[in-house]
């Protein structure tokens, strides 16, 4: 049981340790940088392992490292120490490990033959080369030999042997003759792979007596020959003459005539042999025959095909060729040798072996004290490779312990590593047909940050486009980047900035206030740096009037204008193109400062002409066309298009082609320049006329390429500069005979519908492609990486085939081959297609959250293993919900969110969060079926933010020295509330400000009266809400004291400044003229703006906008009418606006500025309710009731007709003052009873100066949040209810009646 659990935990470990890798520092390549760091030796150059010399030359076993300090170098040279200074013949290049072995003078390379290795050493380790061979070419002598006259009868086989001598390497073997000139070779006759020469059966013409083989060292230069071999062919005939000379009268003989033989091989013989290869080398099989008449040979793969692009045939079909042999080429190979008397055949056994290759190669490592790491050694091979370890050039087991060092079989893990765990280790694969070395070390480094930027590097940027600020870095530990902007500015943070890994400081979209130092400082426990950079924001090339179309009369002037505006310290340049190349080279064109002048202008000026602005930093272009006519011409020469060519010919009709001529028509005074050739297939495609070629206007005949099954016609177009002429009458027909399809099916795909399919897809032949009738296809298919046979169909003319029962998401190969009744085409190419998707299997694991501030937060994910995937990996979503507002504890609708990540992506940025809330969040992997299962829900807390404003303001019960100030607590408080903030101060008739005084008051008060303030006294107010993260954005009032004692009542004994009551509602009499209560609701690209006016009529509104904090003008947008409301459109998702509404005629009259923000674009939402049938029914349905009632409402009200209140209002009613209804903010309408007076202006407006934000009919809050809201472009609202909010009770002898809906909208008024 111990020994199961120690087993769980080493994997466990392997696991923990193998995801630390990623700790691993990455050495920038910065050349100074690399100089002052240690390093332990890297081999960077050696000799091969099987190093064949010349032994005429010296020789040079190369051996070159590198590290710091510089490394030493020692050799061993067959397993034992080589010492070099022992050896006079041998020297060491200085700096190097290279060794010299001096041959010419006097040396033998045969003493030197033996295994060689090199070390290459320094204080950090010792790095080690392969063993290197070193063996000396040979090139020996033709032995002698006595060699018979070859005398053979004409028909038989022959076969030369060459037997060279063995040499090293292996010469190249030809056959020439006493005149050097290489013998002929053929089908009959051919060298085999042994250098022996076959024939098939040998020929009178056979006959000489210089065939002499040669063998050509190339390490030597040297060529060798052996000696002539004389061939005599008896012919029938001749062998006849002879036995008849030396026979009598009586003797009845002759020599049978040649007669034809069925295949024999030659070479392999036997029925089968077998044939190892290595893997990645290439294959070469051999089959030669002999027989009478000379067999064909044919090679196939018995259960299997031959790999296509990878065989070829060589000598005449008797040698198979296939490059880069793989396991799976392993099988029978049968060659065929056929004649038309039978046939003969040899199998041929292949089994291919693999030296060992890499799978992950192990790399350096570089840590910092105390890190971990891992090095990897993963080696294929056929046998499977034996992998072991070496340190510094010692087998590991026997090395120097390293107690933060363990090795688990291909794998060693390192763990809480020194400085003295520094070395380099070399892992060795081997099996029986070769081995692989590897270098790699463990660099353990503690160094303080370095900054590698230069300093005071200037970086230039065009205005909104992005910045890319570089810090680069290196330090162990790796050391932490914060940026500064100025000499003495905070840390930058925000959704404005973007921080790389890599330390670089991207400010996406970049202004002119961007300009300025920023200062880069990196930081680890070893010590702290920083570089400051320069940036310089630019104003953007733009061409402020574009060249325009022009149409010209031939010889006459054009000019074309580019006139730019651009930033004054780039300097511009100005190019012009005609259709996208250089002007020509012709005085004719002038090129001003501003213009492109043509003069005297002719038909080859027809064409485009483009003006291209370049700086430094952008580039702009504009492009118009010039269209040249004639001119108007004289009536002596009319110019006409060419009359249509007539007499059509077909002559010299052929399967692939024909011969078609005809006779021009009349040019009319403008020379043919070419003959356009059309032809129509009346068998496919009858009535419909298709391009063929065309040819010079001189030429009258043309040879045509033609497709067999098409029953063609042709008709001949003539062109001049005028244009086409009529095309000619059709020529006869010609019916081409039928073919094998000469192509296959394009764009061939193989996708999967379902989970157990594959669905094939092809694009069919065109009609005349299918080369005859019976058109079809055959389908085959089979799974990648799996020996497996083709499975085949053969399907009617369609373009689609569905394979039923595959795995899930598996690679097949597929092919599609054309077919027709006479055979079929040539074979098709391969191509991948996967079988169908599945949903994925697992969720996300190792979920994390890292908050980055109230309204930011990343989240990581550990990525799930591909296999589970079951489908292409399209990337990961993440859902997050608003679960609760921590400050609120309440519940409401969730709204869910969703981000989607592409890609293999294990992080992702959640933007707009809501301050001090909490939320939840999952994540899911997506491929091309869907979503898999979601991660387990994380939840997550935001920090506290700035609040809104406080939802209302009112100032009441107005005396000679006293005000009441009633307030509502912040719509959004976004954290507890610590206090609010009032400060107020007096203004004069000229609308001078006095001196300011303020007030902190305790979170939970609602009230406040001011007392000792001057009568008479206009005032203005400020007041804000605090939570302990800052203030949040304020609401102004004014109100002014009264003059008549009589208007105020008795107070409650206070203190001089200050006392909280239970507020009584007086009003404050309207002060004219003003624009208040700017409020804005924003969506991405949009936002609705909407104000209080205050004062006599006025129709003439404006709003001016612009981006906070930028310097730029504002820009200014009229109000259509007497609207209190405006919906500005084209906004930039994500971005802080400034607005302020102003009326026309009124200088310097408009509104305090507010901000808002519009949403980000990159979220994606998924709401529950809303997305519900019956819930959108609903919703038709009362919009619809409420659009009928208000235009019921307008009716009533342009008759004239007034609205019933209370006798008891009616009693008490005064003119000048009216009720306010506290349910929505609107005011009743009064009537009269003796000279029913109209309203006073500006009524409309309660007296008391009170905006509730939760109340007033033109605040857009209650119905949406942000981005969830929508306008229409009148400004009207759409959008779907979050909640119903509360009302306050009604007080005072409110009417009991429903506030009028036409009132609700005049509020806006």
């Amino acid at each position: 049981m111990m020994k199961k659990k120690s087993i769980s935990a080493s994997k466990a470990s392997l696991v923990l340790f193998l995801c630390q890798m990623i700790s691993a520092l990455d050495v920038p390549l910065d050349s100074k940088l690399l100089e002052e760091l240690l390093q332990p030796p890297t081999i960077t150059q050696q000799s091969p392992k099987d190093y064949i010399v010349d032994p005429r030359e010296n020789i040079v076993i190369q051996c070159e490292a590198k590290g710091k300090p510089p490394p030493s170098f020692s050799w061993t040279r067959n397993g034992t120490h080589f010492d070099i200074d022992k050896d006079a013949q041998v020297t060491m290049k200085p700096n190097s490990g290279t060794l010299v072995i001096n041959i010419m003078n006097g040396g033998k390379a045969e003493a030197y033959e033996g295994v060689y290795q090199c070390t290459a050493r320094n204080e950090r380790g010792a790095a080690i080369s392969n063993n290197i061979v070193i063996r000396p070419s040979r090139s020996p002598l033709w032995t002698k030999e006595k060699l018979e006259p070859n005398q053979v009868r004409e028909g038989d086989s022959l076969v030369l042997h060459c037997r060279p001598p063995v040499g090293l390497p292996p010469p190249i073997i030809f056959w020439m003759d006493n005149a050097f000139q290489r013998l002929p070779q053929s089908e009959r006759v051919s060298q085999g792979l042994n250098g022996d020469l076959y024939f098939s059966n040998v020929q009178p013409e056979d006959t000489r007596e210089d065939y002499i083989c040669y063998a050509r060292f190339n390490h030597t230069q040297t060529i060798q020959q052996k000696q002539p071999i004389s061939v005599k062919v008896f012919s029938m005939d001749s062998l006849n003459d002879t036995i008849a000379a030396n026979l009598s009268d009586t003797d009845i003989y002759g020599a049978k005539p040649v007669t034809e033989r069925q295949p024999v091989l030659l070479t392999p013989t036997g029925s089968t042999s077998t044939k190892v290869e290595l893997r990645g080398n290439v294959l070469l099989l051999e089959c030669i025959a002999a027989g009478l008449p000379t067999p064909v040979i044919r090679w196939i793969k018995e259960g299997g095909e031959l790999p296509a692009n990878r065989t070829f045939f060589e000598n005449f079909k008797k040698t198979l060729k296939i490059i880069d042999v793989s396991e799976a080429d392993s099988g029978n190979y049968k060659c065929i040798a056929r004649n038309i008397l039978g046939s003969a055949h040899h199998v041929i056994s292949v089994t291919v072996k693999a030296a060992p290759y890499w799978i992950t190669a192990p790399r350096n490592l570089v840590l910092s004290p105390g890190e971990d790491g891992t090095l990897i050694c993963r080696a294929n091979g056929n046998p499977k490779p034996n992998i072991s370890w070496l340190a510094n050039g010692v087998p590991i087991a026997i090395a120097p312990e390293d107690p933060s060092r363990k090795v688990d079989g291909d794998t060693i893990i390192f763990s809480h590593v020194q400085e003295r765990s520094s070395a380099v280790y070399q892992c060795n694969a081997s099996n029986e047909y070769g081995y692989l070395l590897a270098n790699a070390f463990v660099n353990v480094l503690a160094e303080p940050p370095r900054i590698l930027t230069p300093a005071n590097k200037l970086y230039q940027v065009i205005a909104d486009s992005p910045a890319l600020l570089d810090c680069a870095y290196f330090g162990s530990p790796k050391p932490e980047i914060e940026w500064f902007k100025g000499v003495k500015g905070s840390i930058l943070r925000g959704s404005e900035y973007v921080f790389h890994d890599n330390g670089t400081l991207e400010i996406p979209v970049a202004q002119k206030d961007s300009t300025g130092t920023y200062t880069c400082v990196a930081r680890n426990e070893l010590g702290k740096i920083q570089n400051e950079v320069q940036l310089e924001v630019k104003d953007p090339t733009m061409i402020i009037k574009q060249p325009e179309y022009k149409v010209i009369q031939r010889y006459g002037q054009v000019s074309f204008e580019c006139i730019i505006k651009h930033d004054s310290t780039l300097l511009p340049t100005v190019i012009w193109l005609k259709d996208n190349d250089e002007l020509p080279d012709d005085e004719r064109f002038l090129v001003g400062k501003d213009n492109l002048t043509i003069m005297n202008v002719t038909d080859k000026d027809d064409g485009t002409y483009t003006c291209i602005v370049n700086t430094t930093l952008d580039s702009v272009s504009a492009s118009a066309v010039l269209t040249v006519v004639a001119a108007p011409p004289t009536p002596a020469i009319i110019y006409a298009r060419p009359n249509p060519p007539f007499d059509l010919e077909l002559t010299g009709q052929l399967e692939r082609s024909v011969e078609l001529s005809w006779i021009p028509g009349d040019e009319n005074n403008s020379p043919i320049t070419n003959f356009v050739i059309e032809y129509e297939d009346g068998l496919h495609e009858s009535g419909v006329w298709h391009y063929q070629t065309e040819v010079p206007g001189t030429q009258t005949t043309v040879q045509l390429k033609l497709s067999p099954y098409v029953n063609y016609s042709f008709r001949v177009i003539a062109v001049n500069e005028i244009g086409r002429s009529q095309p000619s009458e059709p020529s006869e027909q010609y019916l081409t005979k039928s073919a094998n399809p000469d192509e296959n099916p394009s764009n061939v795909q193989g996708i999967g519908s379902e989970p157990d399919n594959l669905v094939i897809t092809w694009e069919s032949l065109k009609g005349f492609q299918s080369n005859g009738p019976g058109l079809q296809y055959k389908v085959s298919w089979r799974q990648k990486d799996v020996d497996d046979e083709w499975t085949s169909v053969i399907v009617a003319n369609v373009s689609k085939y569905i394979v039923s029962g595959t795995p899930t998401f598996v690679p097949y190969e597929i092919k599609v081959q054309a077919l027709n009744d006479l055979g079929y085409a040539p074979e098709p190419s391969e191509v991948i297609g996967h079988s169908g998707e599945d949903l994925p299997m697992v969720a996300p694991g190792n979920v994390q959250v890292h908050v980055i501030n109230s309204t930011l937060a990343k989240v990581h994910w550990d990525p799930v293993p591909l296999k589970t995937v079951r489908g292409h990996l399209q990337g990961y979503k993440v859902y997050y919900w608003k679960v609760q507002s921590l400050s609120r504890r309440s519940r409401r609708h969730v709204e869910k969110k969703i981000l989607t990540f592409r890609g293999n992506k294990t992080f992702g940025m959640l933007p707009g969060l809501e301050p001090y809330s909490s939320y939840k969040l999952n994540v899911r992997v997506v491929n091309g079926k869907g979503e898999g299962p979601a991660s387990p829900d994380k939840v997550f807390k935001t920090p506290e933010g700035v609040p809104s404003s406080p939802s209302f303001l009112k100032i009441t019960n107005p005396t000679l020295d006293s005000l009441t100030l009633e307030w509502g607590s912040p719509t959004h408080p976004n954290g507890v509330l610590t206090s609010y903030i009032l400060k107020f101060q007096p203004i004069n008739n000229t609308h001078e400000l006095g001196p300011l005084v303020e007030i902190r008051i305790p979170a939970n008060e609602s009230s406040l009266i001011l007392k000792n303030l001057n009568y008479s006294t206009r005032y203005k107010f400020y007041f804000n809400a605090q939570t302990s993260v800052g203030s949040g954005s304020q609401i102004t009032e004014e109100a002014v004291t009264i003059m008549d004692e009589g208007y105020s009542e008795t107070l409650f004994a206070t203190s001089p400044v200050m006392h909280t009551v239970r507020p009584t509602f007086y009003k404050v009499q309207p002060l004219y003229p003003r624009i208040r209560n700017v409020t804005t609701a924003a969506a991405e690209t949009y936002a609705n703006i909407s104000w209080e006016y205050e004062g006599p009529d006025h129709a003439n509104f404006y709003v001016e906008y612009g981006v906070a904090g930028s310097k730029e003008d504002w820009k200014k947008e009229i109000v259509n009418g007497s609207r209190s409301f405006f919906v500005l459109k084209g906004l930039t998702p994500g971005t802080a606006y400034k607005v302020r509404v102003g009326a026309e005629g009124l200088s310097g009259f408009r509104s305090s500025e507010d901000v808002f923000e519009t949403g980000p674009a990159m979220a994606s939402r998924q709401v529950d309710i809303a997305t519900q049938g019956w819930f959108i029914g609903l919703m038709c349905a009362v919009a619809l009731l409420i659009l009928i009632l208000l235009i019921v409402c307008f009716i009533r009200r342009n008759k004239g007709g007034k609205y019933p209140v209370k006798e008891k209002e009616d009693a008490h009613a005064d003119p000048e003052i009216q009720p306010m209804k506290e349910d929505d903010g609107t005011f009743g309408e009064y009537s009269d009873a003796e000279d029913h007076k109209p309203l006073k202006k500006g009524s409309r407006t309660p007296s008391d100066r009170t905006v509730k934000k939760e109340d007033s009919d033109d605040s857009l809050v209650d119905y949406g949040e942000g981005v969830n809201g929508q306008f229409n472009e009148d400004g009207s609202f759409i959008g779907q209810y979050s909640g119903k909010k509360e009302k306050e009770p009604a007080e005072g002898n409110e009417s009991s009646e429903a506030p009028s809906p036409v009132n609700a909208m005049n509020s806006f008024v």
